[in-house]
């Protein structure tokens, strides 16, 4: 295997400083035709490549952007990261995607990880962890060390820096609503995030609806579930409770799986359970019935999150700016129709 030709083996063969060397394959001005042209030929010949990392470190700059979220599984997530590497790559950046798995302790070594000037900004969604515990340790270290931050979807007040969020509280509120308006008289809440600040504002939405019109809010209707709960379970429970004629799922796989329990229990949807989910992905487009959902947009969100932080690298002492989405119902098949 050919050994990795160096600028310090330019320079010997050429019997020139490196700065020389540096300076006739980047093409300056400063060095004479003649022997900038031979440099760059014996560079070319013996396949030189720069390395990035050290030109990065001498220009204090990586061109690259961190970016953690929560859980890969959720699309929602998947788009953002979409929308963040479009954006990216239109300005000159690759990025670093990490995972946080919901867990603090993962989220606070990837932090540590990208605090050691890896990484020119950090664009995150906090682990439900994170946010129970309210520990930002590793997010005020961040921003201590002036490495511009911003936060999307699921945030922290306790934290100053740019951010992206959905309107979630509306997203719960209108969704309710829209039930309601099916004539639906017992609409349960099912939550994988119940914990998020995501899934506080979403039940917050769905209490203030159902206050609004008259219905009593029933803590029994809201069943908040983990990875390790046997959801199948959970909704016998709910679905023997009381007549169950509405089911809003808070992210897609867990509105697929919600439509699955309740089809082999032998309901029809939507003919005596209408379902809703969140996030707009392929899997709630392709099963049967195809599923109403709330779209968050995360395309877009990641995009905005994105040309946040590249503002923010370029104009580090603008004032900081928080973006507020609104999310849009899909009405498909697993709802009934409005009369």
């Amino acid at each position: 295997m050919m050994k990795k030709i160096t600028l310090k083996n330019i320079a010997q063969h050429f019997d020139v400083s490196i700065s020389t060397v540096s300076k006739a394959v980047n093409d300056s001005h400063e060095i004479s035709r003649d022997l900038k042209k031979r440099i760059q030929e014996y560079a070319k010949e013996h396949h030189y490549k720069p390395n990035k990392l050290a030109l990065n470190l001498l220009n204090r700059s990586t061109k690259t952007i961190g970016v953690i979220v929560p859980n890969i599984l959720n699309y929602f997530f998947v788009q953002v990261l979409y929308g963040i590497e479009k954006v990216a790559n239109e300005n000159g950046y690759n990025i670093i995607s990490c995972i946080s798995d919901e867990s603090y302790e993962k989220e606070s070594k990837t932090l540590a990880f990208l605090d050691s000037g890896t990484v020119d900004g950090l664009i995150i969604s906090l682990a439900e962890e994170t946010q129970v515990k309210e520990q930002i340790e590793g997010l005020r270290e961040i921003t201590e060390s002036q490495i511009p931050l911003v936060l999307f979807d699921r945030v922290s007040e306790l934290i100053d820096c740019d951010k992206v969020i959905v309107d979630d509280f509306e997203a719960g509120y209108k969704t309710t609503k829209f039930f309601l308006n099916l004539a639906c008289q017992n609409v349960a809440f099912v939550s994988p995030i119940g914990k998020s600040s995501v899934g506080k504002l979403r039940l917050a939405g769905y209490r203030k609806a159902l206050e609004e019109a008259g219905i009593k809010f029933d803590e029994k209707l809201v069943v908040n579930f983990t990875a390790k709960d046997d959801l199948d379970l959970l909704m016998s429970f709910l679905l023997n409770y009381k007549p169950i004629d509405g089911i809003l799922g808070l992210d897609e796989i867990t509105a697929v799986k919600i439509l699955h329990i309740v089809k082999s229990r032998g309901y029809n949807v939507p003919g005596d359970v209408s379902i809703v989910g969140f996030t707009n992905g392929q899997l709630s487009q392709y099963v049967t019935p195809s599923l109403t959902m709330v779209s968050q947009h995360g395309k877009f969100i990641g995009e905005k999150a994105a040309e946040l932080l590249i503002k923010r690298i370029k104009e580090p002492n603008r004032p900081f700016e928080t973006k507020v989405v609104k999310t849009s119902l899909l009405v498909r098949d697993s709802t009934k129709k409005l009369q």
